[in-house]
């Protein structure tokens, strides 16, 4: 049933994830219901034994069919770090876009493992999902002279020539789950690091068919651009409901580009809430376009409509703290991706080279461990707000 097994993750992150989505030992399954052909404790039987199966995997590869790697690949000595920290080294980071949660962890994971690593961050650049603007923002970066540049493209092509007039000057590039077109991995950049986004897909799709007990209609929410990670999501939520639960029919299917995401998102689910009035629910690629489709569905009267998403943003974890409309997401943990992104570049700092795709495994995010599983991807405490909301 489940493709492509790869590396265990961190104990820690399976532990939290299989408390939230297996059941537990011993429990037994109410008999079927006899005017069901998928009965509730079927569905949900299959649902957690199958998220019980991917957790701490990784099934994707990365964004040239590369194997993935673990992030321990990056983990550096006492003495390596030392050395480190001897070369008055600096870093830029260039983001696609700010502001929200994941980047905002990414960043904050970056900045720590470089002051441990006594590098001095010299930028931090948000290019609002404009790559216009982040060919400039990298322009405008490299006359810092940066030893090391950490970025994720928002396009593949357009901003491919300044990575390579970075790579070029000799400036160590690490990237953020998207690779630029045409540059080589151990050659014009050290490696991408990424969670498993086509794991995150896998995870929702089996949160959202165990919320709508394996039967419904469902509308998608995607990405529409050239970019790697987001379209892994969109694959692997698609294909494990078409081939994991037949019963749940797809009607609809929209493209957001941004960069108002969540306004996007919103307009796409009012006019579908007109369309089908009985939709029973909507997957969104992230957690922003969640947030419109929550804004949508609240105005619609349609508090009832099941949502699943990626990236455990403040706004969906009230949501799934208060058991409303979310039901599930697959979260990244972007602090420890930027530790590990700090690791590969003070590595290559030393010479090191490294597999070209370093991969974190996803977290399954419900209701019951929606508070532990912001500490493990964000590495504190839940904020007032999201632990306030929690109703047991």
């Amino acid at each position: 049933m489940l493709r492509r097994l790869r590396w265990v993750a961190p104990l820690a992150v399976a532990a939290v994830a299989l408390t939230a989505c297996a059941s537990e030992p011993g429990e037994t399954a109410p008999a079927a219901s006899e005017e069901s052909e998928t009965p509730t404790s079927d569905v949900a039987a299959r649902a957690d034994e199958a998220l019980e199966m991917v957790t701490g995997q990784i099934l994707a590869r990365g964004p040239h069919g590369e194997e993935p790697s673990p992030a321990s690949v990056a983990d550096l000595t006492e003495y390596e770090v030392e050395q480190i920290q001897g070369l008055g080294a600096t870093a830029a980071i260039v983001l696609h876009y700010g502001g929200n949660d994941w980047a905002t962890a990414q960043v904050a994971g970056l900045r720590a493992r470089f002051e441990e690593l006594g590098i001095e961050v010299v930028a931090v650049t948000d290019a609002d999902f404009d790559p216009g603007q982040q060919v400039s923002d990298i322009e405008t970066v490299m006359a810092m002279d940066p030893d090391i540049i950490v970025s994720i493209p928002t396009d593949p092509v357009a901003t491919a020539a300044a990575y390579k007039a970075a790579a070029d000057a000799g400036i160590k590039l690490v990237f953020m789950d998207n690779v630029p077109n045409d540059l080589v991995a151990g050659t014009d950049y050290v490696s991408a690091v990424s969670a498993d986004n086509y794991g995150n897909g896998v995870v929702s799709a089996h949160l959202m068919a165990k919320a709508m007990n394996g039967q419904g209609t469902l509308g998608i929410i995607y990405h529409e651009a050239d970019f790697f990670v987001t379209q892994q999501r969109y694959d692997g939520f698609r294909t494990t409901i078409e081939e994991e639960y037949p019963e749940i029919e797809i009607v609809e299917e929209q493209g957001i580009a941004g960069p108002d995401f969540a306004g996007d998102a919103q307009a796409v689910t009012d006019a579908w809430l007109t369309q089908h009035p009985d939709l029973d629910g909507i997957w969104a690629v992230w957690d922003v376009p969640a947030e419109g489709v929550m804004a949508a569905a609240r105005s619609a009267g349609r508090t009832d409509l099941m949502i699943a998403t990626e990236d455990l943003g403040t706004n969906v974890a009230i949501a799934l703290a208060k058991g409303e409309m979310v039901v599930g997401l697959g979260a990244q943990v972007p602090y420890d991706q930027g530790v590990t992104e700090a690791n590969l570049a003070g590595g290559a700092l030393l010479g090191k080279s490294y597999p070209p795709y370093v991969a974190l495994a996803s977290v399954p995010v419900t209701h019951d461990n929606v508070l532990e599983a912001w500490e493990i991807v964000y590495h504190t405490a839940p904020p007032a707000e999201v632990a306030d909301s929690f109703v047991d």
